[in-house]
């Protein structure tokens, strides 16, 4: 039976294409600060994590904030779904040589800057030596240019999206209160802790369906990593610690904006969702 299975779960959420704007990066003075860069992962896919880098990097740039979102999750990318954008280059150019880094950069809708994947490449779904070189060397040509980087990573626990966390300064573990949802996310943060010995990890949790919910979630994943983690880690290893940064309520709003591929803050930006992710940003960039 699983860790999680003995704590209780909570019950229970266009216009034509737009055209890129010149490369953000050319003619910029580089600043003298390396980015903070952020993974925003999850044990169970289809919890929202690609809604939430967009709309947070959005939420970021509106205060005033240099943002880049790299889409991490290589074989089954889709960032450029939610933005609505039409790339002619991708990762995957770059990572073949056949365009220069900076020329697979996209001026996105909401202020901030985008690195995307392809779709569908089985040879990124494994972590071989050249995806793991070529996904560092751009964080660090990257680093100095913005202030938040934000890794979209893949779901689960695969090579690729555990290494792409590891590159992170925060993870942010993103989780729904489906119980599914809820033993995943227990699996990332455990292993999180276990095999990169992070122990500052930073939950979101979607989909709420209540104020408040966020926090009993937060609470219950809690006590589970405290029984069956904690005393498995290294003597002297600081225990893991779950920071509840952010819960998102079910709305509506979410899915038509998803639907429009529009950033929902700019949608409908005094929605409960929007206003969430502001906080959420204040929080990450005060």
């Amino acid at each position: 039976m699983s860790d999680i299975s003995n704590v209780s779960t909570v019950s229970g959420p266009s216009a034509g294409p737009p055209q890129a704007s010149p490369n953000p990066l050319v003619g910029r003075e580089v600043p003298s600060k390396r980015a903070r860069v952020q993974a925003i992962t999850s044990g169970k896919g289809g919890v929202g994590k690609t809604f939430l880098a967009a709309n947070l990097a959005a939420a970021l740039a509106k205060r005033g904030r240099r943002v880049l979102v790299l889409d991490a999750d290589l074989g089954l990318a889709n960032l450029d779904v939610v933005l609505n954008l039409f790339p002619k280059v991708t990762l995957h150019d770059v990572f073949t040589g056949k365009v220069q880094l900076e020329d697979a950069i996209l001026h996105a809708p909401g202020g901030f800057s985008v690195l995307l994947a392809g779709s569908g490449l089985v040879e990124y779904s494994r972590l071989t030596p050249e995806v793991r070189e070529q996904l560092l060397r751009i964080i660090e040509t990257l680093a100095p240019r913005f202030d938040h980087i934000l890794l979209d990573t893949g779901a689960g626990i695969s090579d690729v999206v555990l290494y792409a966390v590891s590159l992170a300064d925060d993870v942010i573990v993103l989780a729904t209160p489906e119980p599914t949802s809820m033993t995943d996310a227990y699996a990332t943060i455990k292993v999180l802790a276990t095999q990169q010995r992070r122990h500052a990890i930073q939950l979101v949790v979607n989909q709420v369906g209540r104020i408040g919910e966020g926090r009993t979630i937060r609470g219950q994943l809690q006590l589970v990593v405290d029984k069956f983690v904690t005393p498995t880690l290294p003597e002297g290893s600081p225990a893991p610690a779950l920071e509840l940064i952010g819960e998102v309520p079910l709305d509506a709003g979410v899915r038509e904006a998803v639907q429009q591929r529009r950033l929902l803050i700019e949608l409908q930006p005094g929605s409960a969702p929007a206003q969430a992710i502001h906080a959420i940003a204040a929080k990450i960039a005060p």
